[in-house]
């Protein structure tokens, strides 16, 4: 039974953790999320509490453990419990290595991928508890590498890697941890505007349903990794 249960998302403004959100409030999954920007969060949970009242916004940075630690006592304090995390938060530049900042690497590399690991190093002792499940977001780009990639496709990877390890180190508490692997996604990542057009692609809510999908398995299920692919429409 996943009614009652709580979860945290991060990077739960927009674009895929908000449609994450949506879908797990919609199925009576109580929700805490996060991000970065104040009034994103005060604008994310006023849009979510139209669903359910059982929400809370807080503000945290996924490079920051202490941030964290904060957030999954706030998590505490409201709801009492925690049984799922989701590990959204997410950035990408694109550029080619050789014009690629330190700073710039530095960013995706904290915010993808050590933000992974903090917000499993913040939530895992409230996931002993409960059973609980960690899942990640990495993407395609996790396996597949490109042009203009090599931060981006540092973090991903990594993500994939970190979070399979994890999976193993983790059920031995009956933990269970899933890296998915979304391909395009119709949001508003690297400053794209969804339209029309982005019709073909996977739409936030997908994510949503995918991740309710994983969380109502039978318990003795364990999917491990995760390629969520669009239909490309035809040419």
């Amino acid at each position: 039974m996943i009614q009652n249960k709580v979860a945290y998302i991060t990077g739960g403004t927009k674009g895929i953790g908000l449609g994450i959100a949506e879908v797990l409030l919609k199925n009576g999954i109580m929700v805490a999320f996060s991000g970065r920007k104040k009034e994103d969060v005060e604008k994310a949970e006023y849009n979510l509490k139209q669903i359910s009242q059982n929400v809370l916004g807080i503000v945290s940075n996924v490079k920051n453990l202490e941030s964290e630690n904060a957030a999954i006592e706030s998590v505490k304090q409201k709801f009492g419990r925690l049984d799922y995390v989701i590990a959204n938060a997410g950035l990408g530049i694109f550029k080619p290595v050789d014009q690629l900042s330190a700073e710039e690497w530095n960013d995706m590399i904290d915010t993808n991928l050590t933000g992974v690991f903090y917000t499993l190093k913040a939530s895992v002792e409230e996931l002993k508890k409960t059973e609980g499940y960690y899942i990640t977001i990495s993407s395609l780009a996790g396996a597949n590498f490109f042009e203009n990639g090599t931060g981006y496709n540092a973090s991903k990877f990594g993500v994939v890697g970190f979070t399979q390890a994890a999976m193993i180190d983790l059920r031995k508490y009956n933990i269970k941890s899933t890296v998915i692997m979304p391909g395009s996604v119709a949001t508003h990542f690297n400053g794209h505007i969804p339209s029309e057009k982005d019709s073909w692609k996977i739409q936030p809510e997908d994510m949503g349903n995918l991740v309710l999908d994983i969380l109502k398995m039978n318990p003795r299920v364990l999917p491990s990794k995760i390629e969520f692919r669009a239909t490309k429409p035809q040419s």
